[in-house]
């Protein structure tokens, strides 16, 4: 059978053959091997006979030629002649070998894809487009008491989510109903996780969408932390995020759904764990020839979506009742130099219909009035509360009948306006390391002692745990601020050997802005608290870093409540 040779093995024959002469360890070609090789490629008919001669010839010249300059170079450095044994490779050139990859690339690709084993593009385009992301974070707890604070610290989210609660019965005071929080036994040892997973799809250059599982005992808005135990139960989890993402510009993001806070703020208001309801834009761009980047957000998110006017006498329900989160920031990020920047931010937020609102008349034995759903979703602790219903008795005259009983909600007695400032300093302290300092005040610009009194009908349908309730004045105020410095190498944490230490100072006064957003954690949450933060961190591995943490405080005003937290804790974040 007659063989036909392919490119490969022409390529591989000639190249051979014309790498007889150039290089010096070929310098005498093997005439047998050449001349039978160029003999067969003319009996297969690949080389005519002149062709094949005068590549013999051609052969013979670089060899002669080779052979003559390796003489010389010899003969100059002293080197020693070839030896029995000695291997001698022949010289092939670039654009021989060039092709030579090419077509064995080619021939291997072809075989890979024919036997499936090496095939390109085995996923699909979708799954370059998936990221994934989340963080787990393992932590030691203790809550400390002052053995000195009041036994009778309302919690007022446990009356809304419980009540209504009944506050008198047989025309008695029966505030043995009220629902109490814990402020003397001390809860130590306690063992917290949290875990996260999140997924985002680029989409295109354009749209985004992602989605977040989290951890949590509860759906609480401020915490996604799990305490362990529970008869080693399995755990809840909860869907944290879940919005859509559009970049129209460079300089512009807009994200609608449940997704992080967009704004620049510190957990004295928004805790680190809140995530915002609604829909957002945010805008950054950096000033031509000049070291500032301006940025700004506005947006608007739904707090509670209600049907209002509802009760026993109307047996209907009344319009839309919606509560609503309106805000609009800006800011400026000046780089003074390398080791200096300046932040700079205000921000306006308006919480609106979140206040509560005094009932229309309603007789003790019905089961809802008009102004139920005004009560708020979440509460924490520390800002004015009021009783929500007008209640009238269903039987005059017979305060001893059940039918009288009084069975009542809570709810805020501010309005809600808040100015919120932001400056951070960051700068190169000694040895290279990072010094940041931020301070924040918050107004809440809505507060006026006299409209709460007229919102609540009167200062004695105030309850909340301060001395003024059920007084001649409410005891709050407005206002709140926050100190905090940073110092360490890498204040992120997040490559391994980073360090950082943190200190810091906040006073929030009751009514400052709505108790039910801000850190878990300092005070137990909320407002009417006082007192100092203080810790470190240091990452034993790239996103392995660890954290120790106590916090000092007490109330602003009225009944004592003083805690102390202790959390050391480990985090990982891929």
């Amino acid at each position: 059978m007659k063989l036909e040779p392919t490119r490969l093995a022409i390529a591989l024959a000639v190249a051979m053959v014309m790498g007889a002469g150039p290089t010096a360890a070929q310098a005498q070609t093997s005439s047998n091997a050449t001349i039978n090789l160029i003999r067969m490629l003319v009996e297969q008919g690949v080389l005519k006979q002149e062709q094949a001669d005068a590549l013999v010839k051609q052969a013979e010249a670089e060899a002669a030629q080779a052979q003559k300059t390796q003489t010389v170079q010899i003969g100059a450095a002293g080197a020693a002649i070839a030896q029995p044994g000695d291997v001698r490779v022949p010289y092939i050139p670039e654009s021989v070998r060039a092709s030579i990859r090419d077509e064995v690339k080619q021939e291997v690709m072809v075989q890979a894809k024919a036997e499936n084993w090496a095939q390109p593009n085995t996923f699909p385009d979708w799954v370059s487009r998936i990221t994934v992301e989340g963080d787990v974070r393992a932590r030691y707890e203790s809550r400390l008491y002052d053995s000195y604070n009041a036994d009778n610290i309302i919690n007022f989210n446990a009356w809304n989510n419980n009540g209504p609660i009944r506050i008198t019965a047989n025309g008695q005071d029966y505030s043995l109903d009220f629902p109490y929080t814990n402020t003397r036994q001390d809860r130590r040892n306690m063992l917290r996780v949290r875990a996260r997973l999140g997924v985002k799809a680029q989409i295109s250059d354009q749209w985004l969408a992602g989605v977040r599982l989290a951890s949590g005992s509860d759906d609480s808005p401020v915490s996604t932390t799990q305490t362990l135990g529970g008869g080693m139960s399995k755990k809840d989890v909860w869907l944290d995020q879940m919005y859509i993402g559009y970049r129209p510009r460079e300089w512009v993001n807009i994200t609608a759904g449940r997704a992080a806070n967009p704004f620049l703020s510190t957990d004295m208001l928004y805790s680190n764990d809140l995530n915002f309801d609604g829909v957002s834009a945010v805008f950054k761009q950096a000033l031509a020839d000049r070291p500032v980047t301006m940025f700004g957000t506005l947006g608007a998110f739904a707090l509670e979506q209600t049907f209002g006017k509802w009760s026993d006498s109307s047996w209907s329900e009344g319009e839309t009742e919606n509560k609503w989160l309106f805000g609009a920031q800006v800011g400026a990020k000046w780089e003074i130099n390398k080791r200096n920047a300046l932040t700079g931010s205000l921000a306006y937020y308006r919480f609106d219909n979140i206040s509560g609102q005094r009932s229309s008349p309603c007789r003790t034995d019905y089961a809802v009035c008009d102004t139920d759903w005004s009560r708020p979703a979440f509460m924490q602790q520390g800002n004015t509360a009021f009783l929500l219903r007008n209640l009238v008795p269903a039987i005059p005259g017979d305060p001893t009948n059940a039918a009288n009983d009084q069975y009542q909600y809570v709810g805020l007695a501010s309005k809600f306006n808040l100015l919120d400032v932001n400056l951070i300093w960051d700068t190169e302290a000694f040895d290279g390391l990072g010094l940041r300092l931020h301070g924040n005040y918050v107004r809440n610009l809505a507060y006026d002692e006299g409209e709460m009194r007229s919102r609540a009908g009167g200062v004695g349908n105030v309850v909340n745990n301060r001395a003024g309730a059920n007084g001649a004045s409410i005891e709050s105020g407005p206002n709140a601020w926050m100190l905090q410095a940073a110092l360490g190498r890498g204040l992120d944490l997040r490559s391994k050997g980073d360090w950082m230490v943190f200190a810091g100072y906040k006073y929030i006064e009751p009514d400052a802005m709505p108790d039910g957003y801000n850190d878990s954690t300092f005070h137990l949450g909320g407002t009417n608290a006082r007192g100092y933060f203080l810790g470190g961190g240091y990452a034993f591995d790239d996103n392995v870093y660890g954290l120790l943490r106590w916090t000092s405080s007490k109330e602003v005003y009225g009944a004592p409540y003083a805690v102390d937290i202790v959390q050391a804790e480990i985090n990982a974040r891929f």
